[in-house]
């Protein structure tokens, strides 16, 4: 069915790439906007037609609400969908969308306002019954209101940003003593970041589990979720892997928490995919806030359900029922996700922007690779760092890490650091395979140890290659390199 004619993707990248496809599909056209620094960028070409939205700097470009309307409105696009950051979760443009009479697919402009405040929507849930951890429940406004509730709660506390997101601007708190410059410092990053200085305390939980559930709702009010994800593995709160289903879940514990995923969605009157985001910790589990959007890990959910979520999205917006019910929904195998980001993990993961002189991505039995670039693309400093989302499924997952293994070992990047040694060594952590992580798994010396040593190699690789090009010997540097990378990498494996 062809719920649209055009649709505008307002999101550069992999994710416009992706979205893009579930519209080809639908014999869909697609509208691409980029940045001047975007131009010959893969999401560009892949679009049926395209527009520069602006200069380089985001609030110029993909931030740019009305020009981005404008964009819409002049390509004869029905619908704008706006993939995962940027304007995703921003009620303005939700409700400038609908003011213009442009379909935005996703939630409603009130939902997304109403879930972007953290206290906002967990003051709205304690409500509803949904397990919330305890804390302030509204912003606090001196540092005695602050210290009493984290006396009666008990250290560790947290200090969050209200309007928040991605990790931004939260601080741990050990004792008392260290409350009062955390409160202060929260305040004055949440101001910047989000012009909202607003913050609230809650209990922190030292080695949590950070477990989601994709849910789907249309706009008749049915909604079923999806399953759960594990997102665990993070580094500076923000996640590096994940797996669909969680690989520690019960019968009992799948049910409590789909149940409050469900209400949560319910509660917030939602319509469209969103994901509810829990952390758990001995046996209880509390509900952390609702991702209005589509989510980057949105794919291993795809793997083990077979259910396109895009597509759905699009369905719905387009007033479509659900075509299923949630018994119609089961789980089929286990999937795992890496983001491959041109990062330097032994450098607090700072991002690497520059040039792939060679790039070849593994393929095979249970593969996906979800990605915008290619050899000779050049990664910006403007933006996030992603290279791709590489992903893979088996049908247990003993088999989605062997596929992952391999998949790492297939995968060639050169000319910038990346992400693909510390995913080498996860995926070989004994701890890993157990299944026995947290959210300051990285933090681990185990994983660090091992993480070092898969660096060094790669560091010793990337110097060799770089002195043979300097004396332009690239195609027989780049070979002798990838071969000596692979056989490495064979050996620690």
């Amino acid at each position: 069915m062809k719920y649209f004619d055009k649709i505008l993707i307002a999101n550069r990248g992999e994710i416009a790439i992706r979205i893009m496809r579930g519209c080809r599909e639908l014999g869909i056209e697609t509208v691409a906007i980029y940045s001047q620094p975007d131009k010959n960028a893969l999401h560009v070409k892949y679009a049926d037609e395209a527009f520069c939205v602006g200069e380089a700097h985001p609030s110029k470009s993909y931030l740019n609400m009305e020009r981005i309307c404008d964009i819409a409105e002049k390509s004869g696009a029905e619908a704008i969908h706006p993939g995962y950051g940027f304007l995703a979760e921003n009620h303005q443009f939700a409700k400038l969308c609908d003011d213009e009479g442009i379909i935005f697919i996703g939630p409603s402009w009130s939902t997304i306002e109403a879930m972007g405040s953290k206290i906002g929507s967990k003051r709205m849930m304690r409500q509803a019954g949904v397990p919330v951890l305890p804390g302030t429940e509204g912003g606090v406004s001196s540092v005695d209101q602050a210290a009493k509730v984290a006396a009666e709660i008990g250290y560790p506390v947290i200090v969050k940003a209200s309007a928040g997101g991605g990790g931004i601007g939260m601080q741990i708190v050990g004792d008392e003593a260290g409350l009062e410059e955390a409160l202060n410092k929260g305040m004055r990053i949440a101001e910047s970041a989000f012009g909202d200085a607003t913050i609230f305390v809650e209990k922190y939980l030292t080695k949590p589990r950070h477990i989601e559930f994709q849910v789907l709702a249309d706009q008749d009010g049915h909604t079923v979720h999806l399953y759960d994800r594990e997102c665990s593995i993070q580094r500076r709160h923000q996640k590096l892997v994940e797996e669909a289903p969680c690989p520690i879940m019960t019968p009992e514990l799948r049910e409590r928490m789909a149940e409050a995923a469900v209400t949560v969605a319910e509660t917030a009157d939602y319509t469209n995919a969103g994901t509810v985001e829990f952390l758990y910790s001995d046996g209880e589990f509390y509900f952390m806030e609702m991702n209005t959007r589509l989510q980057v890990e949105h794919t291993i959910t795809e793997f083990i359900t077979g259910i396109d979520i895009v597509k759905q999205q699009i369905a719905i917006a387009a007033g479509e029922d659900l075509a299923f019910e949630q018994d119609d929904v089961s789980i089929r195998g286990h999937a795992i996700e890496c983001r491959i980001n041109a990062e330097d993990p032994l450098n607090n993961f700072a991002a690497d922007p520059g040039k792939i002189l060679r790039y070849r991505s593994p393929g095979g039995p249970g593969i996906r690779v979800d990605s915008g670039v290619h050899m000779g693309y050049t990664i910006s400093p403007h933006y996030d760092s992603m290279i791709s989302k590489l992903c893979a499924w088996g049908a247990d997952r003993e088999e989605a890490i062997q596929r992952m293994r391999r998949a790492i070992y297939e995968y060639v990047i050169m000319g910038v650091k990346t992400t693909l040694p510390l995913h080498h060594a996860i995926m070989h952590n004994s701890h890993y395979v157990a299944g026995d992580t947290h959210t300051h798994f990285l933090q681990e010396e185990h994983i660090m140890k091992s993480l070092r040593r898969y660096l060094l190699e790669e560091e010793i690789r990337m110097q060799t290659l770089a002195a043979s090009l300097r004396h332009g010997k690239q195609v027989a540097a780049i070979t002798a390199a990838v071969n000596a990378y692979m056989q490495n990498t064979r050996k620690q494996s």
